[in-house]
């Protein structure tokens, strides 16, 4: 009962202060047809429902199954079969993070079709889900993350001179994407997970950064995909 209350005033907090300067504008400056107005008002309603449901099924149901998950498969002992199935779960999630679809549904609008909203969420859901095997590969093999992210940035930096500009933008933009709501909760879970077996009293270490090492797969998946239109 505790989570649900602290989950509605957290949704609360979160959608108020829009709400308020939309009603501040709605009332002083823009003066929407009133069909409009109620239309956005039956959206906060929504919106914050759909929101409340959403993250108590997060902190129910996909925070706890992620560590479990995590946590069991390291003592399997196989480490090609933990980054295998790590690559699987990132990619399923990613194809279902609501923001992902947002971005591919605009982009494939923007250009007529010549992107298709498919090929984006599968060509980020795969840069993604490389980087997360990689991400739980360099916890089993303890690797600092600095090099990491170094090492992938400096070669998104590299790409970006051979891609069309609206590759640059789209692919930043599906790095950011993939921080929403469903993929970030799960793969902090899943790698502190697998971080509390392997990463012995460095789980702390070990067990964070990952959404943002994670989150350069896409961006150089992009770049790719930009670099085989181009």
């Amino acid at each position: 009962m505790q989570n649900v209350r602290e989950t509605i005033t957290e949704v609360v907090l979160a959608i108020l202060p829009v709400t308020l300067v939309v009603l501040a504008l709605q009332f002083t400056i823009i003066w929407l047809p009133v069909a409009d107005f109620l239309q956005f008002l039956v959206g906060v309603v929504m919106v914050s429902a759909g929101l409340i449901f959403f993250l108590l099924g997060v902190h129910i149901g996909l925070l706890p199954v992620g560590e479990m998950i995590g946590s069991a498969l390291p003592r399997m002992g196989k480490v090609w079969l933990i980054v295998l199935i790590s690559v699987f779960l990132g990619f399923v999630v990613t194809v279902a993070e609501p923001d992902v679809r947002v971005l591919a549904n605009y982009v494939d609008s923007v250009s007529d079709g010549e992107i298709n909203r498919h090929l984006l969420i599968y060509t980020v859901a795969l840069g993604l889900s490389i980087f997360v095997g990689l991400a739980i590969l360099k916890i089993i093999l303890d690797v600092p993350i600095r090099y990491l992210l170094t090492g992938g940035y400096l070669l998104i930096f590299l790409l970006s001179f051979f891609v069309p500009d609206q590759f640059i933008s789209i692919s930043l933009d599906a790095g950011g994407v993939t921080t929403g709501p469903l993929a970030v909760p799960f793969i902090l879970a899943y790698g502190i997970g697998v971080a509390a077996v392997l990463g012995g009293r460095k789980t702390g270490d070990s067990g964070f950064g990952l959404v943002a090492l994670a989150s350069i797969g896409p961006v150089l998946a992009v770049l790719i995909l930009g670099i085989l239109f181009g």
